[in-house]
């Protein structure tokens, strides 16, 4: 008998679930032979809205955790990739990796995790400081995260490119709302179910999946987004209308534009001090 074949319509990830676009569209996601490989969630201005408040509400606790915690989380999000190397070479050769470059992607993947796990308990004291002072008291400034981060994958590098800009992020303290790439985005959601199944709390990352084209101005106009980082060469009519945006909300907009995720300027902690607040705070001495 003929079999039907029945394509997976691939999921959204807010706050630590897998939950439908509240739209209900979806888009064809095709593999590098324009074979039609899935279909994935069309997301709307509600989704973003919905993600946002999730990562705001995760916030709180996730800024409270202690570095080391935060380090030994990351290091579990890595552990569990490696679990699923097979996954995602498979669907990284889908979209046209070869083996060869699917497995040094992950790798490179993995070993980002591990990188910026290490930096979780080490960044305040590199950038932190103990300020001269001509007063009878200690100064102190240290770094504080900045919030939500809205967070644009770029389109080429769809699982190392996400992983290098997630992970500096949430690393830092800050929660996260990234959109996936849009022609690529399988790998992101494989992505999600590694988290789910870490021990990240629910709604500290958030993943959905669409057209930066009509999701752009929602990311940038939404009051309870702090920062925003891309490091694709957007249309001069997107960064106008991002910058625009922005400027209402005295948001932060990083642009890094990235031509190989493989550089060595592609991991650093300054990644971090990106969507850190340099705090102030005095102490008289003697007390």
């Amino acid at each position: 008998m003929e079999h039907l074949e029945v394509l997976k319509t691939y999921k959204i990830y807010i706050g630590g679930n897998f939950p439908r676009t509240e739209s209900g569209r979806f888009y064809k996601v095709y593999d590098s032979e324009k074979e039609l490989l899935a279909n994935a969630c069309l997301c709307s201005r509600k989704d973003v809205r919905d993600a946002v408040k999730i990562a705001r509400g995760a916030f709180g606790g996730w800024k409270s955790r202690s570095a080391y915690n935060r380090g030994q989380i990351l290091y579990r999000i890595a552990e569990m990739m490696e679990s699923r190397r097979a996954e995602f070479e498979s669907q990284l050769s889908k979209i046209g990796f070869t083996s060869a470059e699917a497995t040094a992607d992950v790798n490179a993947s993995i070993d980002r995790l591990i990188y910026y796990a290490g930096w979780t308990d080490k960044y305040q004291q590199i950038f932190g400081s103990v300020n001269p002072v001509a007063s009878a008291h200690f100064n102190f400034s240290l770094l504080d995260p900045t919030g939500v981060v809205g967070i644009f994958a770029p389109e080429a590098s769809p699982l190392l490119g996400l992983v290098s800009l997630v992970a500096p992020v949430i690393a830092g303290g800050n929660t996260c709302v990234a959109l996936a790439s849009e022609a690529y985005p399988l790998p992101a959601i494989i992505f999600a179910e590694v988290l789910n199944s870490s021990d990240v709390p629910g709604g500290v990352v958030n993943i959905l999946t669409g057209k930066k084209e009509e999701l752009a101005e929602h990311f940038s106009a939404h009051k309870d987004v702090n920062a925003m980082i891309y490091t694709d060469n957007l249309s001069n009519e997107m960064k106008k209308m991002i910058d625009e945006n922005a400027s209402t909300s005295v948001k932060r907009i990083v642009k890094k534009l990235v031509n190989d995720w493989y550089e060595d300027d592609t991991q650093s902690p300054y990644f971090i001090t990106d969507f850190q607040e340099t705090k102030t705070t005095w102490h008289p001495v003697g007390f």
